[in-house]
């Protein structure tokens, strides 16, 4: 698979990554038995860059990656955890003493000395333009608790005020077809600033891979249930913040039209699936680094996977979804993040 510089860290990582939210919790059961299945099957598959966060199944999800790193077969791949969302979410927490209490019990759940790169977790907005949040960072660095830093962030203007500040190697952005305001600014600064792009969310949380109906009923316990209005958290990070019908209705569009005759630049030897086809329309947009899809299966992570492998849609196709985006979303969604 492609590998692409990840921003400042100097790593090279896959362009295809691996989310774990899933092998923590909040999108229903995964045992640990699958989830060290689905790590391998990525691997297996030429990924090379896991993303988690400390708050995922209150560490789970970095637990179980820890017992795959101490099994050896995570040899080449960088781990990106994430940081902050696991105290009372105001500015006053993002001080030395809480990330250096933070990184350690995350060192200790992935049983490194040194964490590759660690991001914080769509902090108050506050926290992107307080210096001292930076100097505290680079303390950590200095420290060699952390090789590199980033943040992940819910708008374009919390982006891009990260993306200014000099020892930020790397910003975490919804960006998918149904959330496409990140092309406007964010990824064209980031470019200049050699700042690393990770996609998150690429799918809309399962939409764009065409399977999902209004009648879809998820578990109780998945965000997809208990989210669709933000009562838990930022309505955003659930189906991209689009209304759940609408984008039933737009993502039988967009399988309808990757489905089609020519809509990949090159033939690409297997038909592809409506959910790799979203992965590779992320992949190709000038200044993204790597895109996280989420697995819960050892199958979903191969077939993630092989959209990296895929020539890039025409651009007729892009066109396409491009007016798709207009049609249904670009006034609801554009404005908001």
């Amino acid at each position: 698979m492609e590998q692409r510089v990840l921003g400042k860290t100097g790593r090279p990582v896959s362009i295809v990554g691996l989310g774990t939210w899933q092998l923590g919790a909040d999108w229903g059961a995964v045992t640990e038995s699958d989830a060290l299945a689905v790590l391998r099957a990525a691997v297996e598959s030429g990924v090379t860059f896991f993303d988690t966060a400390d708050v995922y199944g209150d560490g789970r999800s970095e637990r179980v990656i820890g017992r795959f790193i101490a099994g050896g077969d995570a040899r080449g791949v960088t781990v990106a955890t994430k940081m902050g969302r696991r105290v009372a979410q105001v500015p006053e927490n993002y001080v030395l003493e809480n990330f250096r209490a933070w990184t350690d019990r995350s060192r200790v759940n992935l049983g490194v000395d040194r964490l590759d790169l660690v991001q914080l977790h769509c902090p108050p907005t506050p926290v992107y333009t307080t210096d001292a949040v930076y100097d505290a960072l680079d303390t950590l660095v200095a420290e060699e608790r952390i090789a590199a830093y980033g943040v992940s962030v819910e708008t374009c203007a919390q982006a891009l005020a990260a993306i200014a500040r000099p020892g930020v190697a790397t910003v975490q952005i919804i960006l998918n077809a149904f959330r496409r305001k990140p092309l406007d600014e964010v990824l064209p600064a980031a470019a200049a600033a050699g700042v690393g792009v990770i996609a998150r969310v690429p799918l809309a949380s399962g939409l764009l891979s065409g399977r999902y109906t209004l009648d879809t009923a998820f578990p109780a316990d998945d965000h997809r249930t208990y989210n669709r209005s933000g009562e838990a958290f930022d309505v955003g990070e659930t189906f991209s913040g689009v209304d759940y019908p609408t984008g039933v209705r737009a993502a039988a569009e967009f399988a309808a039209l990757v489905a089609a005759p020519g809509a990949f630049a090159a033939d690409p030897g297997v038909p592809a699936t409506t959910a790799q086809a979203a992965l590779r329309w992320v992949t190709q947009q000038p200044g993204v680094t790597t895109v996280i899809p989420g697995a819960r299966s050892p199958e979903q992570a191969r077939q993630n996977a092989a959209a990296g492998l895929l020539p890039p849609l025409h651009e007729t196709a892009l066109g396409q979804v491009e007016a798709l985006y207009d049609k249904y979303l670009r006034a609801d969604v554009h404005p908001r993040w």
